[in-house]
């Protein structure tokens, strides 16, 4: 999207998610999710709940970015044995994942948001089936670095019934390495029994 196209998952006068480095007052939210990384059990699907502005895209993308930054099985330890589990979602501004992140071309991460109606010139009311079976598309092919796949669904309150459906039909298939982070303002309940809340 070019920069005069507004983005629907930033707040106006607040920098993008993506571009903000740190998520001030939700050391519980990240520890949660920290925890279940480091227990090898981490569900496919995140639903970050919580009212607007405090910080659940953000963490969403501090999440997207440790995962596509630490993939799985990237440190068996060596000799040396495993290093200690990371007790923060903080990579480097340098690390190759954050930059192409910063750039919008990270392959292993897919962004879900109402698109921009180039005949209406502004952005759609909801996220539609279409968008969703675009991320289908996406996961058919396998990660290139064997590393994990994110999704991160900002705001899922709008997706309309179908794209809903889809998303979670899409969750419940067998594929490794795909968590999916979603951020409503008003929980889905449909969406909690396949996955992970965490509510800011």
């Amino acid at each position: 999207m070019s920069d005069d196209v507004p983005q629907p998952d930033q707040i106006d006068g607040a920098p993008h998610p993506r571009d903000t480095p740190r998520l001030i007052a939700q050391e519980a939210a990240e520890q949660a999710f920290l925890t279940a990384v480091g227990s090898g059990r981490l569900h496919h699907g995140w639903m970050i709940a919580g009212p607007r502005g405090v910080g659940k895209a953000t963490l969403a993308w501090r999440i997207a970015r440790h995962l596509l930054a630490n993939p799985p099985g990237a440190d068996d330890g060596g000799m040396f044995g495993a290093p200690p589990p990371p007790d923060t979602l903080d990579v480097a501004a340098d690390h190759p994942v954050a930059r192409r992140i910063a750039a919008g071309s990270e392959p292993g991460l897919f962004r879900l948001v109402r698109p921009w109606d180039d005949k209406a010139k502004r952005l759609r009311a909801e996220i539609t089936i279409a968008e969703v079976r675009k991320l289908k598309s996406r996961f058919a092919l396998s990660a290139a670095d064997g590393g994990w796949r994110v999704v991160i669904v900002d705001a899922a309150d709008d997706m309309n019934p179908n794209a809903a459906n889809a998303l979670l039909k899409l969750l419940e298939e067998p594929l490794a390495a795909r968590p999916c982070c979603w951020s409503p303002i008003n929980p889905l309940p449909c969406c909690q029994p396949s996955g992970r809340a965490v509510v800011c």
